[in-house]
C-alpha cells in the first residue's frame, strides 16, 4: 500500500530534522533543551518565575541589611537609620515582581529611593537592582524610552556625586559602566530575538505559501480533470447516441447495419472506459512512473474522425503546411485533439439538418491553425450560439486549453450562416509569441 504524499513529506521533514540534530554537540543539545523547557514553563506560568526572581533578590537584600554588609560600601558620614536602610533594600527588590509587565513604572518608583540612597550616603548594594528593569526596557521599548530610562538611572547617581565628590571614582563610574553594559547586553539580546522571530515568521510564511500553492495546484488539477472528463464522456456518449439511433433505425430494414452499429457502440464504450480508467488512476496512483494523464496526440485524429463517421457524421480531414504534428509538444497536441473532439461532438449534439464536417490543419512557420466547420443548421445550433451552460462549458474549456499555450479560439456561425465553425490558432513549440 503506497504512502500518501502528505505523509511522505512529513517523514522526509522528520528525517532531515534528525540528520540536523545528529550534527549538534551533545552538551549544546542538552543546554538548548533545558533552555527550551525553561522558556516553555515561563510562558505557561510567568508569575512563578517573576515571584522566584523577586524572592531571591529580596532575600539577598535583607541578608545584606541584617549582616551589615551594606556598611562596607557606605560613607563615613552616613545619616540613614537602620530602618530606612531596610526600607530602601525592600524598595529596590520588591517592585521587581512587575519588572516585565511595567518596567518603566518600576524604574520610576525606584528613582526617588535611589536619590535618598545616594544623599544619605548609605549606598546599599540593592540599588544595582535598578539595572534589571532597565534591561527589560531595552528589550521591550523604543530607544527613546531607553534614553529616558538611562537618565532616570543616572541622574540620582550624578546628584550624589555632586553632593559627595568622593563617590565619583567609585559609585558614579561603576554605576555608569554597569548601565552601559546592561544596555549593550539588552540590545544584543533584542537583536537576536528579533532575528529569530523574523526567521520563524519567514518559515511560517513560506509554509503558508507552500500550502496555498498546493491548494492552487490541486484546484488546477481538478479543473484539468473535469475538462478531460467532459471531453471524454461528452464526445463518446454523443457518438454512442448517434450509433444507437442509427442502429435502431436500421434494425428493421438492414439487420447487418444494426449489428455493425452495436459493434461500434461496444468499441466506443470500451475506449471511453479505458480513457476514464487512466484518468481516474491519476487520482489514486502515487507511483512516480505512473501515467499521469491520457495523452492523445495528433496521430490519433484519424481514429477519432473514423469513430465520428461511424456515428453518422461525414468528416473530411485536410492537412496543409510543412511541419509534422511532432513539431508540437505533447500538451499542444492534446489541446488540438481535444478542440477537434469537442467541435465534432457539438456538431453531433446540436446540428439537426443533414450535416457534414471538415477538419483543416494548417501549419505556418510559427503557428498551427485548426479549423473545424460543418454545414449544420437548426434549433439546436441556435441554442449553441446562445451558449447555455452545457455548451458554454465546452466552449469555455476549449478557450482555456488554447490560453494555456498562448493560443486563441473563436467559435461561431459561418459568414453566410450555412453552418458553424471553430477556429484554433496555436503557437508552435519554438514560438515565443
Amino acid at each position: 500500500m503506497s504512502t500518501p504524499p502528505r505523509d511522505r513529506d512529513q517523514n522526509r521533514d522528520r528525517g532531515r530534522y534528525r540528520n540536523a540534530e545528529a550534527t549538534v554537540p551533545p552538551l549544546t543539545r542538552i543546554i538548548r533543551d533545558a533552555l527550551d523547557r525553561l522558556r516553555a514553563f515561563d510562558r505557561r506560568r510567568p508569575r512563578v518565575w517573576d515571584a522566584a526572581l523577586t524572592g531571591f533578590w529580596t532575600v539577598a537584600a535583607v541578608l545584606d541589611y541584617t549582616s551589615g554588609g551594606w556598611r562596607t560600601t557606605a560613607h563615613d558620614n552616613v545619616t540613614a537609620p537602620d530602618l530606612l536602610v531596610l526600607l530602601m533594600s525592600l524598595g529596590f527588590s520588591l517592585p521587581l515582581l512587575w519588572r516585565r509587565t511595567h518596567p518603566l513604572p518600576v524604574l520610576l518608583l525606584m528613582a526617588p529611593i535611589s536619590v535618598v540612597n545616594i544623599w544619605t550616603g548609605a549606598v546599599v548594594q540593592a540599588s544595582l537592582l535598578q539595572l534589571i528593569p532597565v534591561f527589560q526596557i531595552v528589550l521591550r521599548c523604543s530607544f527613546r524610552t531607553v534614553g529616558a530610562a538611562a537618565l532616570v538611572f543616572v541622574v540620582p547617581v550624578l546628584s550624589g556625586g555632586v553632593r559627595i565628590p568622593a563617590t565619583w571614582g567609585q559609585e558614579v563610574v561603576s554605576y555608569v559602566w554597569g548601565l552601559v553594559f546592561v544596555i549593550l547586553l539588552g540590545i544584543a539580546v533584542r537583536t537576536r530575538r528579533e532575528y529569530t522571530e523574523a526567521l520563524v515568521e519567514r518559515a511560517h510564511r513560506l509554509e503558508r505559501e507552500r500550502d496555498q500553492q498546493a491548494r492552487l495546484a490541486a484546484a488546477d488539477e481538478r479543473t484539468r480533470i473535469a475538462r478531460e472528463m467532459h471531453d471524454i464522456i461528452g464526445h463518446n456518449l454523443s457518438v454512442i447516441t448517434g450509433l444507437a439511433d442509427g442502429g435502431a433505425y436500421a434494425a428493421g430494414k438492414n439487420p447487418q447495419r444494426a449489428g455493425q452499429a452495436l459493434e461500434a457502440i461496444g468499441t466506443t464504450s470500451r475506449q471511453a472506459l479505458s480513457e476514464l480508467r487512466r484518468l481516474l488512476g491519476v487520482l489514486r496512483d502515487d507511483h512516480p512512473d505512473a501515467e499521469r494523464t491520457p495523452q492523445p496526440t495528433l496521430d490519433e485524429l484519424a481514429p477519432l474522425i473514423e469513430r465520428v463517421r461511424s456515428a453518422g457524421l461525414p468528416v473530411h480531414l485536410e492537412l496543409t503546411g510543412g511541419p509534422t504534428p511532432h513539431a508540437l509538444t505533447p500538451g499542444r497536441q492534446l489541446t488540438v485533439y481535444r478542440v477537434v473532439q469537442e467541435a465534432l461532438t457539438n456538431t453531433l449534439k446540436h446540428a439537426t439538418a443533414p450535416t457534414s464536417a471538415t477538419v483543416t490543419l494548417t501549419y505556418s512557420r510559427t503557428h498551427l491553425e485548426a479549423r473545424i466547420t460543418d454545414t449544420g443548421t437548426g434549433v439546436g445550433r441556435a441554442a449553441e450560439t446562445e451558449e447555455p451552460p452545457p455548451a458554454a462549458q465546452g466552449i469555455m474549456g476549449m478557450r482555456e486549453r488554447a490560453a494555456l499555450y498562448d493560443g486563441s479560439l473563436e467559435a461561431g456561425p459561418l459568414p453566410d450562416h450555412t453552418g458553424w465553425q471553430v477556429q484554433l490558432r496555436l503557437p508552435l513549440e519554438e514560438s515565443h509569441s
